[in-house]
């Protein structure tokens, strides 16, 4: 049974912020839409306090999550504990899609390490934090980060970012929209 948190507390955020990876799930209003669960890099996420968290969304080949929390806001960060104790952070919630040149977006950038490729942040209110044994995450030790990414979107280019994003990211597989915000600068 998991334990219901209050809020995010310092040593949690802490925690939160040093993982190398996090999971994030949504889903459309439609029962005969499709659930989406995204693995993210652990260095994009950061605790606003202690019920908000965000983390940086990149240009990549969906846009699922976009989609659906602009549909219905309802979205799932998961974090489990690879290394050390066991542990499975869960915050469900209710997000929204801050696109880049937007006021929110700007009040929060800063607070990321600059990275090209930046779509758009993800900020979710938590409506519920829940802590569980974790018992059943395996054990495994982190290398290092992937720089394909980062490698692809620096390749790519502004310019480059814009076009990939109209051609693949306007529309989720669900057809639901996606990047509607293309006049605005992509970092």
């Amino acid at each position: 049974m998991a334990d219901e948190l209050e809020r995010i507390d310092d040593e949690l955020a802490d925690w939160m912020c040093a993982q190398p990876v996090f999971f994030v799930a949504s889903a459309p209003a439609s029962t005969e839409g499709l659930v989406n669960c995204s693995p993210k890099s652990g260095g994009s996420l950061r605790v606003i306090d202690g019920r908000t968290i965000a983390y940086l969304d990149f240009v990549g080949s969906g846009v699922e999550t976009i989609a659906h929390v602009n549909e219905n806001a309802r979205i799932v960060v998961m974090l489990c504990a690879f290394e050390g104790p066991p542990k499975i952070i869960r915050v469900h919630g209710r997000g929204d899609v801050l696109a880049p040149g937007t006021r929110e977006f700007d009040s929060l950038i800063g607070q990321f390490p600059e990275q090209p490729g930046v779509r758009s942040i993800i900020r979710v209110y938590a409506q519920r934090i829940s802590s569980s044994c974790g018992y059943g995450v395996p054990l495994m030790d982190f290398r290092a980060p992937r720089e394909a990414l980062i490698k692809w979107a620096d390749k790519r280019g502004r310019e480059g970012l814009l076009t990939y994003q109209r051609e693949r990211n306007s529309k989720s597989l669900d057809g639901l929209t996606g990047v509607d915000w293309l006049d605005s600068s992509v970092k």
